[in-house]
C-alpha cells in the first residue's frame, strides 16, 4: 500500500513540476529567418547564372581558357564580371540571344593573322540552359564583331 502511496506521489509531483516549468517558461515559437516580404514582391524569379569564358583554340570544347568571369542578372546583376549591370542589360534587350551580341564582320581593321579565339557561355538564362560559343580568326576579329559590347568585355 505504501508503494502505491508514494508512485502516486512521485507521478503527482512530476506532473505538477512538468506542468509549472512549461507554463513558466512558455511554448517556444518558431521565428521567420528572413523578414516578411510585401504580399505585391516577387519572391520567385527564374535563375540567370552564367560563367563566360575567353580561349585560344579553334573549339570551345579544346580551347586553353586564358579569362572566366560569372555573371548573375536575378535577382540583381553580381558576379565577378567587370561590368555587371552593364552585361545584364545587354543580355536583356537581346533576350538571352548570344548570337544577336555579336555581328558578322568586324568593326576593326585586322590583320589576316590565324589565331583562333573562342569566347563562350554556359549556365542558365532565365530558367533556361545556355551553351553558346563562337570561334574568332584572332582577337581583333572578336573584339570588332562586339561592338563595343559589355558582356565580353573582361
Amino acid at each position: 500500500m505504501r508503494y502505491i502511496r508514494n508512485t502516486v506521489a512521485a507521478v503527482a509531483t512530476a506532473s505538477a513540476l512538468l506542468l509549472t516549468g512549461t507554463t513558466a517558461m512558455g511554448v517556444a515559437q518558431a521565428r521567420p529567418t528572413q523578414p516578411a516580404q510585401p504580399a505585391n514582391a516577387k519572391s520567385l524569379y527564374a535563375p540567370s547564372a552564367l560563367v563566360l569564358s575567353f580561349g585560344r583554340g579553334e573549339d570551345a570544347t579544346t580551347a586553353t581558357v586564358e579569362r572566366a568571369v560569372t555573371l548573375s542578372c536575378a535577382p540583381r546583376p553580381a558576379g565577378t564580371h567587370p561590368s555587371p549591370a552593364a552585361a545584364c542589360a545587354e543580355l536583356s534587350a537581346v533576350n538571352g540571344e548570344f548570337a544577336a551580341l555579336t555581328e558578322k564582320r568586324s568593326h576593326k581593321m585586322c590583320t589576316r593573322q590565324w589565331s583562333p579565339v573562342v569566347i563562350s557561355a554556359q549556365g542558365v538564362w532565365q530558367g533556361k540552359h545556355v551553351a553558346w560559343s563562337a570561334t574568332y580568326g584572332n582577337e581583333c576579329e572578336m573584339e570588332g564583331s562586339m561592338a563595343d559590347g559589355m558582356v565580353f568585355a573582361f
